[in-house]
């Protein structure tokens, strides 16, 4: 029983997303199959995180249309893509350009951790270095009137 829901439940995660609903298709396989692949790379601007190939958003399926109008008018894969960043921008694409003043955000993490990394080695390195503090130890007069204070009567 354990091993039947187990297969169920590997084969329900399995199944595809069925977003595209039958009156988007197309009805030529190959123009599909390409307006398949770029749906895949184009977020949905609804679920932020979804492409719009999985995302059930009305938006969602407003921007497969288009993909797919785009397609039929001729549109190469690029030009296709281009029509719809000048549209809405780049945020709309899954995997951003590392062009233009993106290339700060990609490089953002990188330098931080080398710059996280520089600082905490020069922070040990000078805790190394740093001569030992000489503390001298109490003198008789100081025990006593710490005794005092603590209310030790030794």
């Amino acid at each position: 029983m354990k091993k039947l829901f187990m297969a169920l439940l590997v084969g329900l995660l399995a199944m595809p997303a069925f977003a595209v609903q039958p009156d988007e298709m197309l009805s030529d396989p190959a123009l599909e199959n390409r307006a398949r692949e770029l749906s895949r790379g184009l977020r949905c601007l609804v679920c932020k995180n979804e492409s719009i190939d999985e995302s059930n958003a009305s938006l969602a399926r407003d921007l497969r249309i288009l993909v797919r109008d785009r397609l039929t008018a001729g549109d190469s894969d690029d030009e296709a893509i281009e029509f719809i960043v000048a549209r809405y921008g780049e945020f709309v694409l899954l995997r951003p350009t590392v062009t233009g003043s993106n290339w700060l955000l990609w490089a953002a993490g990188p330098l931080m951790l080398l710059l996280a990394g520089g600082i905490g080695l020069s922070y040990l390195r000078g805790r190394a270095a740093a001569p030992e503090s000489d503390i001298a130890a109490l003198s008789d007069a100081e025990k006593t009137r710490l005794a005092e204070v603590l209310g030790d009567k030794r």
